[in-house]
């Protein structure tokens, strides 16, 4: 292979490489962002917000750390693997496949027109909050709103280095939005899933719910309280822990220092078909 063509193919694979994180970037920074708001609606579900639980940006990033280094993991070999396989393909097909991306690249409208669906479609989520939308109504949130909103900006952006650069924020960082929005729905669905169920999914440990259950007795008489029955650590904050008392189905709090904690367990196993509110229904039949 001649000096100029090797060049040139690894120019490209570090391009590619270049592309891949600038965008990555803003939907990482994106996604977090949002995160904070499904914390704030998970939390909600229970009758707090995350400050009276004692989870703050700081509390929260240090709970996921163990998550955000899990996926760090997969996603380094994992991002390797698809460059591998974008440079095999390139090889089989003889450069046609890098010929065809840099052709729609070059092609302004339809780099625009295939950045604004994408975009459009990234609203998906926050309007899934307000009711529920089927495929066709999906599709046609995700055509329109892009076609009116972003067709034409990223068509004159496109025009210099500097606007293609500006399109790759953008749509990196409302994909990350998008992304955050699917995720607050799957909280509040997980949330809702702990009020009912006393159960908590995996979705709610890799963004740092606590799943953790304690006896709770008097710290004067070590008694305890309650009739002795499991309560749900929500957390702690300014001298006051907020328990969630699955069987009356309701959110307590108790002052730190008139307070001890006995037989602490972490995700207990619930019998088959374990649902909250139990003492609730008999005071209502009562």
């Amino acid at each position: 292979m001649a000096p100029d063509a090797q060049e040139e193919s690894g120019g490209s694979v570090m391009s590619l490489l270049e592309r891949i994180g600038s965008v990555f970037v803003p939907i990482g920074v994106a996604l977090y962002a949002v995160l904070y708001i499904g914390i704030e609606q998970m939390y909600a579900i229970f009758g707090v917000n995350p400050q009276q639980v004692g989870v703050d940006q700081s509390v929260l990033l240090g709970r996921m750390m163990s998550t955000l280094v899990l996926l760090l993991l997969i996603a380094l070999p994992l991002l390797g693997i698809i460059v591998g396989l974008g440079w095999l393909l390139n090889k089989i097909t003889g450069g046609a496949t890098g010929r065809l991306v840099q052709a729609i690249r070059h092609r302004p409208w339809i780099a625009a027109t295939l950045a604004a669906l994408w975009c459009g479609a990234t609203y998906w989520g926050l309007f899934d909050l307000f009711g529920d939308l089927d495929l066709f109504v999906m599709v046609a949130v995700a055509v329109g709103l892009g076609v009116l909103a972003f067709l034409v900006p990223f068509r004159l952006l496109r025009r210099k280095p500097v606007g293609r650069a500006g399109t790759k924020v953008i749509v990196g960082g409302l994909t990350g939005i998008g992304l955050g929005f699917v995720l607050v729905l799957g909280l509040i669905n997980g949330a809702l899933d702990v009020q009912a169920t006393g159960q908590a999914n995996e979705l709610l440990g890799a963004v740092g719910f606590q799943d953790q259950w304690a006896i709770v007795k008097d710290a004067e008489s070590d008694k305890p309280l309650y009739d002795g029955r499991y309560m749900m650590m929500l957390g702690e904050s300014d001298g006051t822990y907020i328990l969630y008392d699955c069987d009356k189905m309701e959110t307590i709090r108790r002052p730190m220092e008139t307070t001890n904690l006995g037989e602490i367990q972490m995700d207990p196993e619930r019998e088959e078909g374990f649902t909250c509110g139990g003492l609730a229904e008999q005071e209502q039949t009562q």
